[in-house]
């Protein structure tokens, strides 16, 4: 989600100020909290905060997006010492991870990545690449799709949700779904 013009130095400030308190207010309460707490906290009303971004799921993806083209790029970066199933697995288990940033992201994934930022096309286009990759070397289905790799994301990053220990059950889930769809 890209403005075509530029803002106002007004209108960039508020922008930037309702990015500021939706981190602190989706770090503190999680994903589902209220616009409405957001709006309050930048300083700005409920009706800019919709101006400026019409849902929540464009919220939540601006506030994200540093996030995701960070997480892309490491990817990229660790991927080139992988071998292909282990460049997917590597990603699932990180894009897992990176969804309990915010309680109750991991709900909205698939529609987050949706919306158009920067971060969300580096973080499907990185996805999609991986795939692809591992598909023609032999490792993955050929019928598996990214969203049925989003789709699993979000099945692991709800069951990890409040676990104690949510890393090494991420790694868990996610062995169990690539011994699915692993073409041995």
């Amino acid at each position: 989600m890209t403005d075509i013009h530029p803002l106002r130095a007004d209108a960039q400030r508020n922008r930037e100020r309702i990015l500021a308190a939706a981190e602190d207010v989706f770090l503190s309460k999680g994903a589902g909290a209220s616009l409405e707490d957001v709006a309050k906290r930048a300083g700005v009303g409920i009706g800019t905060l919709y101006r400026r971004f019409p849902t929540r799921d464009a919220l939540l993806a601006a506030t994200y997006s540093d996030r995701f083209l960070s997480f892309a790029q490491a990817s990229r970066e660790r991927s080139a010492g992988l071998d292909p199933a282990s460049g997917v697995r590597a990603y699932l288990e990180e894009l897992a991870l990176h969804t309990s940033v915010y309680r109750g992201l991991a709900a909205s994934l698939g529609t987050v990545l949706q919306v158009g930022t920067p971060g969300c096309h580096a973080t499907s286009e990185e996805g999609l690449r991986l795939l692809d990759h591992a598909q023609k070397a032999g490792a993955i289905r050929p019928d598996i799709t990214f969203d049925d790799l989003v789709y699993v994301v979000t099945a692991i990053s709800l069951a990890a949700e409040g676990d104690d220990s949510p890393k090494s059950r991420i790694a868990h889930l996610v062995s169990l779904f690539l011994d699915g769809i692993s073409m041995r």
